[in-house]
């Protein structure tokens, strides 16, 4: 893995927004409270709980991710407020949903009641990290995002928000929201047999952004071809989600990935992909 001046030494840590020093591999929260297993509160709020003892310092969760009485800021603030003096919690704004359906996007004027909200359920005077989400989970670009990160830059100047961040944009779409206020992380799909993203990754990488992988694993409509994956795996008596998130945390040392769990178990194997160290020729194989 090459170094960069945001990245520490040994590659586990990174200062998102210049300021914020979280470890590279965080905990995604919408496998707690959205999906087909969706486990008990109780369960879900000792994921957290041990995600936070395991030294995992960066988590992100969105408003709309529950179903019902579900709620991921809920399950966060129940498991963790008081909140620990370094975590960092990342949340998502511009969808909008009726009923639990989606229906539409925000516009500029209805973005700072999504985000008043989102203090509110998780109990916070100001966020940590706020992303404008942008479109469904259809490609990137095709739309302006300038008055809608906007009205998120008037917020952050008014103190409600400590850094910004776009998430599911191409190229045009981050240049644009630069040219408005400082972006701190972007939020794009990307895994080891996923990467049509990479220029976006690139120009992450050049100028200090976070850049920080959604599916991980393959959990959404591309899916990771773990066979690829086995012999590596097999060779560090590792599992095949551990290789995925080696090869992401060495692709690049602006690579946050942050991915999600129902288990105990999984959430441990997860952390602990964090000191696997892949060769180059082993980085080549699994990206096929």
């Amino acid at each position: 893995m090459t170094t960069h001046p945001n990245t520490t030494a040994d590659g586990r840590h990174f200062l998102l927004g210049g300021d914020l020093h979280v470890d590279r591999l965080g905990l995604g929260a919408m496998r707690l409270a959205l999906g087909r297993r969706v486990p008990d509160p109780d369960t879900a709020v000792a994921v957290l709980r041990r995600a936070v003892e395991l030294g995992v310092n960066h988590i992100d969760t969105a408003g709309f991710y529950g179903f019902g009485d579900v709620q991921a800021h809920e399950l966060i603030r129940r498991a963790l407020s008081p909140y620990p003096e370094h975590l960092v919690i990342a949340t998502k704004v511009g969808p909008l949903f009726q009923g639990g359906v989606p229906a539409g996007q925000a516009g500029p004027d209805q973005l700072r009641g999504l985000v008043e909200d989102d203090l509110r359920r998780l109990g916070l005077d100001h966020l940590d990290l706020v992303y404008l989400r942008v479109g469904g989970m259809g490609q990137p670009g095709g739309e302006s995002v300038g008055d809608r990160f906007a009205a998120l830059a008037e917020l952050r100047r008014a103190g409600l928000v400590r850094h910004l961040g776009l998430s599911n944009v191409d190229a045009a779409q981050l240049a644009e929201a630069r040219s408005i206020a400082p972006v701190a992380a972007v939020q794009n799909q990307f895994h080891v047999h996923c990467r049509d993203d990479a220029e976006v990754l690139a120009r992450c990488e050049q100028d200090g952004i976070a850049y920080v992988p959604f599916f991980p694993l393959g959990g959404g409509p591309v899916p990771i071809d773990r066979g690829r994956l086995a012999d590596v795996a097999v060779r560090h008596g590792a599992t095949t989600a551990q290789v995925a998130l080696a090869w992401l945390l060495a692709v690049s040392p602006v690579t946050l990935p942050i991915p999600g769990t129902t288990s105990l178990d999984h959430l441990a194997e997860n952390v602990a992909a964090a000191h696997l160290r892949l060769t180059a020729d082993e980085l080549a194989r699994v990206a096929g």
